[in-house]
């Protein structure tokens, strides 16, 4: 995680973009992911896979 405050929903948003290209997501780092995105203004990041 960045150490910069204020930036975890920015980071979080950039660092999920991993799944548009089809990488995958180990279950904790699933459950990290929505346990820190609750706490966003827009929890929901939407990612279209890459073709």
């Amino acid at each position: 995680m960045t150490p910069a405050a204020g930036a975890t929903c920015r980071y979080i948003t950039d660092w999920v973009v991993k799944t548009h290209w089809g990488l995958s997501v180990a279950p904790a780092a699933h459950d990290a992911i929505q346990r820190i995105t609750a706490g966003c203004d827009n929890p929901v990041v939407p990612v279209a896979r890459a073709r």
